[in-house]
């Protein structure tokens, strides 16, 4: 005798799930959709097998000199030949195992805080925030402890916009901060005041316009026997810029917390700093955390307007590279090359927010 089985028991039809169940509502949902798809599909048709017969099928890997590559394809010799350059700068050679320890010792003070049960976190968090900069500065310039001195104009590729941005990063988000805070000081009309100066003062000009009066103008302004080494004035220019940006970052997040939470904190009899410090800044900063990493994006990829005062970041060093006469006509392996450097970089940054904001798990979200 035949047993009933309940329609509930019954497997869902193929064309609802897995693959094919996927593909049908995502993609052929509607007859809009569907030719939208087949459109899209037929363009990656025209544009994808050319690139990859251009990038990978007939590209030249190997040889060291411009007559080695065929034309036909990709040279990615000039890469292989100019990495180098492309990663260094002008860094002498026989002192790059600096910069190498530098960034070895930068993931190995990084890496164990995001180990769950490491205990020395706050330890290592300082000592990354104190001691790795001094660390940091007196390998990569020298001039003490028996090291050569190496001038910052000889500073310049992958490690140049490296440099560049992890400074800017590290000293934008504390600076937005204390301007976002300051901004909101009702009770401080003065202080609130300048903060506001200041934050539509470096909003209002573009990065280019902060990089050359840094560059050129400032020492006008400064006494004859005064002098501030180029990169320092980049820096300082990318800082003050940047952390105007996020301070309007922070205060969308402060906007954002509930005035239950500051009488919560009134409540537990908190002053106003360890209620920020404590309470606000905290939730703050957690709902923020798409802003504050897209504009760590944005100062990534503007640090290739340095080249304007004669620093020569990763984009700027292809440039570079492509006005020898030696290699004319490779420039687009060169950009190709930067390109993907500048979106590892930034998808990387991208994802790891993404990861943060799931751990933190942000309540209020639904």
């Amino acid at each position: 005798m035949a047993t009933f089985r309940p329609h509930a028991d019954l497997p869902p039809p193929a064309t609802s799930s897995g693959a094919l169940g996927w593909v049908r509502q995502n993609l052929f949902d509607s007859p809009v959709n569907g030719a939208m798809t087949l459109l899209a599909l037929y363009l990656l048709y025209l544009a994808v097998p050319p690139l990859v017969d251009w990038a990978l099928i007939k590209a030249d890997w190997s040889g060291s000199r411009s007559e080695d590559c065929s034309k036909a394809g990709a040279c990615w010799v000039f890469i292989g030949v100019r990495l180098n350059q492309f990663l260094y700068g002008f860094y002498p050679v026989a002192e790059q195992w600096r910069v190498n320890l530098t960034i070895a010792l930068l993931v190995a003070f990084v890496l164990p805080l995001f180990i769950k049960r490491f205990v020395l976190k706050q330890w290592l968090g300082a000592a990354l925030l104190v001691v790795y900069p001094i660390v940091a500065y007196h390998l990569l310039v020298g001039g003490s402890f028996g090291l050569v001195h190496v001038e910052t104009s000889k500073w310049g590729g992958l490690f140049l916009t490296l440099v560049i941005a992890v400074v800017g990063m590290v000293a934008a988000l504390p600076l937005g901060i204390l301007l976002a805070l300051g901004r909101r000081a009702e009770n401080m009309p003065v202080l609130k005041a300048l903060c506001v100066a200041f934050i539509e003062l470096w909003r209002g000009v573009p990065l280019i316009t902060v990089l050359f009066m840094s560059s050129v103008m400032l020492p006008f302004f400064l006494p004859e026997d005064m002098s501030f080494d180029k990169l320092l004035r980049a820096l300082i220019g990318v800082a003050l810029f940047e952390s105007a940006y996020m301070a309007e970052v922070v205060r969308g997040g402060l906007q954002g917390i509930p005035k239950g939470q500051y009488e919560a904190a009134d409540a537990l009899g908190l002053g106003y700093w360890r209620a920020t410090v404590l309470v606000i800044l905290p939730q703050a900063l957690k709902l923020v955390i798409p802003g504050i990493v897209n504009t760590f994006i944005a100062l990534f990829k503007d640090t290739s307007l340095v080249l304007i005062i004669g620093l020569f970041d990763l984009l700027g060093s292809i440039q570079a590279a492509n006005s020898d006469t030696n290699w004319l006509g490779f420039s687009i392996e060169g950009y190709v090359f930067a390109a993907c450097v500048y979106w590892v970089f930034c998808f990387g940054m991208s994802r790891y927010s993404q990861w943060l904001e799931a751990k933190l798990h942000t309540g209020h979200k639904r």
